[in-house]
């Protein structure tokens, strides 16, 4: 496919996406991991939230919590990764203006929409190690109810300004954006226009979020293990990791990719362009594909129902 110059000043009515330029040779061998990750992850996802909705023993608070996270990863693998194999596979590098940067709104709101609910689910784990005889009082329906309308009001007020600001750019510079998802970064290079407002904004408000989320999820694992460092029966220890180790697991991979992401954006200078490329597409896979794998193996009401399910088929 012959991509047009980088250099017309007529209107953009699409963009098109150059992935790993440096690497074109080498794509195809690179789908094939992408593509079973990602049929890991639906799979996985789609299973977990079938088994919580269909086995009725699994409608409680936590295991709704469990399913809001899912859905927010599948929506995050299919904004990003079909259009990735697309390009890897068939060469479909163009992508419509409104859809650019409709997958730009999607990519910041349910990340951040996603850390807000490890909150929710730390703060679960505390509520049942450091208050647990007030624990059904708590943590009831009507709580993740209003718990999930915090998370969708507060992620998508703040967020949306990003893609409407890029949205309202004059796109003179060009129609090439060199990634292979459209990130704010990426596209707005590309207008003539002043851009740091929009860049500052998105800088900001996401990593404010995603940093008061981090902060309230450390604290309270803190009085979580302060908690159970204080009780002196047996096996107290045990049963805390027991209850919350998915917890903490399910945090620290969605942590540590980030952690490494924003470490390789930082260092950019001194490393490929195509690594945090990369990084930002495995960020959009592997919290997704291990997320559930980590519920479904260490939660024993999780494995009954998948059980039960499968036995229905």
């Amino acid at each position: 496919m012959t991509l047009p110059s980088n250099n017309s000043t007529s209107p953009v009515f699409e963009f098109f996406l150059i992935c790993f330029r440096s690497f074109q040779s080498w794509q195809h061998w690179l789908s094939l991991p992408l593509s079973l990750l990602f049929r890991l992850a639906m799979g996985a996802n789609t299973t977990l939230l079938t088994t919580i909705c269909m086995e009725t023993s699994l409608h409680q608070p936590l295991y709704y919590l469990l399913n809001l996270l899912s859905l927010l990863d599948i929506v995050l693998c299919l904004t990003v990764i079909p259009k990735v194999l697309a390009i890897f596979w068939f060469d479909l590098r163009s992508i419509s203006f409104p859809a650019c940067f409709l997958q730009m709104f999607i990519m910041n709101n349910f990340l951040t929409m996603e850390s807000c609910t490890f909150i929710i689910m730390a703060y679960d784990c505390y509520v049942s190690i450091c208050k647990p005889l007030q624990y059904s009082s708590i943590i009831t329906d009507q709580f993740v109810a209003r718990a999930a309308i915090f998370v969708v009001v507060r992620n998508g007020l703040l967020t949306m300004p990003i893609p409407i600001l890029s949205s309202r750019f004059r796109y003179c510079a060009g129609h090439i954006i060199k990634n292979c998802i459209c990130t704010n970064v990426s596209v707005s290079k590309l207008s003539c226009d002043y851009i740091n407002l929009n860049q500052r904004y998105q800088f900001v408000t996401c990593w404010t979020l995603l940093g008061s989320d981090l902060i309230l999820i450390v604290l309270l694992f803190f009085f979580i293990l302060k908690t159970v460092l204080s009780i002196k029966a047996e096996g107290a220890m045990a049963k805390a990791l027991s209850t919350c180790g998915s917890h903490f697991i399910l945090i620290l991979f969605f942590s540590t990719v980030l952690l490494v992401l924003v470490i390789t954006n930082l260092a950019r200078k001194t490393i490929p362009l195509d690594v945090p490329i990369l990084l930002n597409i495995l960020h959009h896979l592997i919290p997704p594909a291990l997320n559930p794998i980590v519920y479904g193996v260490r939660t024993k009401e999780i494995k009954q129902g998948i059980q039960n399910l499968l036995r229905r088929l």
